[in-house]
């Protein structure tokens, strides 16, 4: 293990004998970077974009950890670099590779049909194993099945919901290979392969093979209202009610919002980790102790579907090539008030973690100007409005057809009545944020400056319309 360079800094000052024996396997390194990226996340936080962790690395070094905000609103409790958040969607490349551990071990195989392992599923004809890592299947999205057919009052499972498809047999959005749809679904049930494969819960799998294994002793799968448990050091999740104007937990909502009845599921979410856990788990991506190099490249290619489109997906891990940063695989996660990132860029060995404990109408993931840093590039410099312009733009807009756009003013900014952030890039445009394809908001001023219109326009589908302010 490399020796580790202590920086008497404010960003990497251990604070206890825990922390110096935790973080002493890495290299921590302080320069120009890590002062440009001190000031980016600070001036996020201050505008309460970010609240939650980050680490950025280069070449196996640390540059910049630091935490930002709070742990739990109702204590005060602060996070610090060793807190665990939920990881949401970011669990999903451990269940990837648990399904590769298995194959190495012949204890199945990519082709194997669902059915094989989940005979409940006899129906779903064609799907298979490999089906399920890429996003290939067609299942339909079981959150939607069981917000119409599920009885909130009770947690659901894995094997909840795979009696429920057994029971209503819902049809296929597609069939196998045909398409690639981002597939929650598809990765509950490689949980389930995992235990029914394995003999062990997916938890137990996952600690024996994966987090014992690369000493993640602070990675766990956790689902806090289905199993309650003390954890120390934990991030609660929050999110931002419209009607109380503040932030809450997803349980003030009441047990029949999704993120509390949906608690018991695992596969797709519930790993629960910490800035240097997710790091251990990078590095040891590098190496060869969980599975090969032939492997690997299973998991960070992305695959094909059957008319050969690229899916811009590998195993668990979304993938890309970029001509300045090469090859590069992340994935994202948002759930029951937390979001994450993680992002490696291969060729390049530069890794950034994100955990953040809200999501509100304000939280983004800081990663433009991010990447600029880490590439000795200026930073982008964002086109602002004086509050007062802002104001004007407020109001009701009458399209003719029965639907009004409600523009309003909050935190400062604007925001449409999709609750999507407006944001300026010139006096009287705007691009919704957010919104794929790009969509366009630009208001119309008579000869006395007063707001008259508002245009929205998206032109790869070929929207144009135009609403008459409401007076």
């Amino acid at each position: 293990m490399k020796k580790i360079l202590f920086a008497l800094t404010a960003l990497t000052v251990i604070s206890s004998c825990k922390q110096e024996k935790e973080t002493a396997e890495f290299n921590i390194i302080h320069n120009e970077k890590t002062e440009r990226l001190d000031s980016l996340y600070t001036e996020h936080y201050k505008k309460g974009e970010f609240n939650g962790n980050v680490l950025v690395a280069e070449n196996g070094d640390i540059i910049f950890q630091k935490s930002f905000g709070l742990a739990n609103e109702e204590t005060k409790e602060k996070l610090n670099i060793e807190t665990a958040f939920e990881l949401a969607s970011v669990s999903k490349q451990f269940t990837a590779m648990g399904i590769v551990q298995l194959q190495k071990e012949s204890k199945l195989s990519y082709e194997d049909p669902i059915s094989k392992y989940i005979p409940e599923l006899t129906n779903y004809e064609g799907i298979t194993v490999l089906n399920l890592l890429e996003h290939t299947g067609g299942l339909p999205d079981y959150m939607m099945i069981m917000e119409k057919n599920w009885d909130k009052t009770q947690f659901a499972t894995n094997e909840s919901v795979i009696k429920l498809f057994q029971e209503l047999q819902p049809e296929k959005d597609f069939e196998p290979g045909e398409k690639f749809r981002y597939s929650n679904t598809g990765y509950l049930l490689l949980g389930t392969i995992i235990e029914r494969v394995s003999g062990k819960s997916f938890e137990a799998y996952l600690k024996e093979k994966i987090f014992s294994p690369l000493e993640m002793n602070n990675t766990f799968v956790y689902r806090r209202r289905y199993q309650p448990k003390e954890i120390n050091n934990y991030a609660l999740g929050y999110m931002y009610s419209d009607s109380l104007k503040r932030k809450i937990l997803p349980d003030e909502k009441g047990k029949d919002f999704y993120c509390v009845y949906l608690d018991g599921i695992v596969g797709d979410g519930m790993v629960n980790s910490t800035l240097q856990d997710l790091f251990k788990w990078d590095r040891a991506l590098y190496g060869n102790s969980l599975v090969n190099e032939e492997d690997k490249k299973l998991i960070f290619s992305y695959h094909q579907t059957n008319d050969g489109k690229e899916t811009g997906y590998g195993f668990g891990w979304f993938v890309k090539k970029d001509s300045l940063y090469g090859k590069v695989v992340y994935h994202s996660g948002g759930w029951a008030g937390y979001t994450t990132f993680i992002e490696r860029q291969i060729d390049k060995d530069k890794t950034i973690i994100l955990l953040q404990n809200n999501r509100t109408k304000l939280t983004k993931l800081p990663l433009i100007n991010l990447r600029k840093i880490l590439y000795d590039q200026p930073v982008e410099i964002p086109f602002t409005l004086d509050k007062n312009i802002l104001l004007k733009y407020a109001g009701e807009y009458d399209s003719g057809n029965g639907n009004i756009e409600k523009i309003e003013f909050e935190f400062d900014r604007l925001w449409s009545n999709t609750r999507y952030e407006l944001k300026p890039v010139s006096e009287t445009k705007f691009n919704l944020i957010g919104f794929s394809p790009l969509v366009t908001f630009e208001f119309i001023l008579d000869e006395n400056e007063n707001v008259e219109k508002l245009r929205i326009q998206q032109t790869e589908t070929g929207v144009d319309e135009t609403a008459i302010r409401e007076r």
